[in-house]
């Protein structure tokens, strides 16, 4: 057997509220650069399927910014560690790893010459550094501000110039290189939360709370005007100039995009954005010759065409917290269940993502079922049970009698979910049977070939006959080494596989109910999820390790590794394609992007 990382679906933008997030664009192409959580993502507008991650920061990444040059890229985290890493090729070489102030760095700025670096936020001893991107040795001072600087811009042409931008309502205009204090700009009269120059040179440009837009001299720092007319209604979050450096666009709090023209200062056309609070803007960027980027609260990217339309083009959305589970909806979709609640319904072959929409969890989802048809049934830490059919949630909710762990779908419909107290059996939003247990469930898997519900705890395995009404305990199987965190069934029901919590996977004999091997013992974590191929040949797990492995149910000694499949861990593994000798395997975790495996089946 041998595997191949086919795609990748990547996360959403990390966003907070009333704080500026720093988007980037490659202009030659129509890749965008952003972060969340500990990873960088490269993402291609127009092939969602088409995203590179990096993963080399300890501590939650805040801003990215590709070099000039196209070769390297810089990425800044929470703890003030700027990294510039290789971008051509797959290995991302590190070019150097820099601390370059005591706190969050909320942006950083490359030199035309990709050479130099301006990195700014919340420091000590500093709020920004300039600094070469090779050795680290500093190209000079930023200084002026008092307050958390937000923003930095550097001019590309000679003479380079550097504006920055802060709480304190100022900018700092810098003369470079090396960059040092030339003059203090008293335009805003609220926080500064971004400042542009444009790709000429010519000119930059600076957005505030105080709902205001200014743009100055590029060489001298002259107020060249402000803009008046047709102006946001609340605090402008993000800016950005358009290729030719005749167009300014910016996102705002009141969820509208204006696009400006420079020369008459007024607004060519403006965008609105829904009416709630997750449609308020906070980022954007000018990808390509035409088209706009501006980032919604939500984490959703809409992408603008300014030649036409009053609506995005396009809106890509994606997840921003962790997926926690996965489940089959048909042979072309799947859905991914979120840390804060959301469920993504994903185009299997593209990686085009649409969020479910309707009354959905208020917390964390735990788990997600494939029911009949195209169902999917979903629990969460908001101790309720609902039902998704097409796009939508349905009316139908069921409360569980406590906090739901695990869940699955029996072949007649019936939806068992493992609590703290017992497992719960309900059909057609209805409960119609309860099992009290003297133990604390911790997995269940339901058959869909045999009437068999297995039921996990600390190292046991409990099978029960299920009849439709009642369940009926038949056998408890040892074997596991700690409390079992996982269950699956092979398709035809004769195989069952254990995960738990020390990383061990058990394959039992369902029938003869023995043991087939307990080797399966790769793992260093707990084993989060398991799925089996169409054929019961092979199975997968996922682990807080951060791997992935495939099982050869006929080969038992037989596996392939994969390494560093999510990090932070993986949640949850789903065979999206698994025909013939090529399959197609889905895991997903705490990175919040999805990963398609191209797995090969040797004879």
């Amino acid at each position: 057997m041998s595997f191949k990382n086919a795609s990748v679906y990547a996360a959403a933008p990390a966003t907070a509220r009333g704080v500026s997030t720093k988007l980037n664009a490659r202009k030659s192409d129509s890749k965008i650069i952003y972060t969340n959580g500990k990873s960088v993502i490269i993402r291609d507008l127009n092939n969602p399927s088409a995203a590179v991650t990096y993963s080399g920061h300890v501590h939650n990444t805040t801003v990215a910014r590709i070099s000039p040059s196209g070769y390297y890229c810089a990425s800044a985290d929470a703890s003030g560690t700027v990294r510039v890493w290789d971008t051509v090729g797959e290995d991302q070489i590190l070019k150097g790893e820099y601390k370059v102030i005591s706190g969050k760095i909320n942006d950083l700025e490359w030199d035309g010459e990709s050479k130099r670096i301006i990195a700014v936020g919340d420091g000590r001893e500093r709020f920004g550094h300039a600094f070469l991107m090779d050795t680290g040795a500093s190209t000079g001072e930023i200084t002026g501000h008092n307050k958390v600087i937000n923003a930095v811009s550097i001019r590309h042409q000679r003479p380079y110039r550097a504006a920055t931008a802060a709480d304190d309502a100022l900018i700092i205009f810098h003369q470079g290189a090396p960059y040092k204090y030339e003059r203090m700009i008293k335009t805003h009269s609220k926080f500064v939360q971004d400042v542009r120059y444009a790709s000429s040179g010519d000119h930059f440009a600076s957005v505030g709370s105080d709902s205001k837009i200014f743009v100055y001299d590029g060489k001298t720092g002259d107020t060249v005007g402000e803009f008046t007319e047709g102006i946001h209604k609340g605090s402008i979050m993000a800016c950005s100039w358009s290729p030719d450096s005749k167009s300014l666009v910016t996102s705002s709090m009141d969820r509208t995009v204006k696009l400006w023209d420079i020369e008459t200062r007024k607004a060519v056309t403006t965008w609105t954005l829904g009416a709630v609070i997750n449609d308020q803007q906070v980022g954007n960027t000018w990808s390509g010759a035409e088209d706009i980027v501006s980032l919604s609260l939500s984490g959703d990217l809409n992408v603008f065409d300014r030649r036409s339309g009053d609506k995005p083009a396009r809106v890509i959305s994606g997840p921003q917290k962790t997926i926690n589970a996965i489940a089959s909806r048909s042979p072309s979709t799947f859905v991914a269940g979120t840390a804060d609640g959301r469920v993504l319904s994903y185009d299997a072959s593209s990686g085009e993502a649409t969020y479910i929409a309707g009354p959905g969890h208020s917390s964390l989802i735990t788990g997600l079922a494939s029911g009949s048809s195209d169902k999917v049934f979903s629990i969460g830490f908001d101790d309720h049970v609902r039902e998704i059919e097409g796009n939508n949630y349905t009316p139908a909710s069921s409360a569980t009698a406590s906090q739901p762990k695990s869940i699955s779908v029996a072949d007649d419909g019936t939806v068992f979910i493992a609590e703290i107290n017992g497992v719960e059996a309900i059909r057609d939003n209805q409960k119609v049977f309860e099992l009290k247990t003297s133990y604390t469930p911790s997995a269940v898997a339901a058959s869909k070939s045999i009437n068999i519900i297995a039921i996990g705890e600390d190292k046991k395995v409990r099978l029960h006959e299920w009849d439709g009404k009642v369940l009926k305990e038949i056998v408890a199987l040892s074997g596991n080494r700690g409390v079992v965190s996982a269950l699956a069934f092979s398709p035809d029901g004769s195989l069952l596989s254990a995960g738990d919590s020390s990383g061990t996977i058990i394959l039992f004999d369902v029938q003869k109910q023995k043991t087939i091997t307990n080797r399966w013992s790769h793992h260093s974590g707990k084993v989060n999820s398991l799925s089996w191929t169409a054929d019961g040949q092979h199975c997968a797990s996922g682990s807080l390790d951060t791997h992935v492995y495939i099982w050869s149910a006929k080969d038992i000694s037989l596996n392939i590794p994969i390494k560093n499949a999510s990090m932070g861990g993986v949640n949850s593994v789903l065979w999206v394609e698994s025909d013939g000798m090529v399959g197609k395997l889905a895991s997903a975790g705490a990175d919040a992007c999805v990963r398609i495996w191209e797995i090969t089946f040797h004879a």
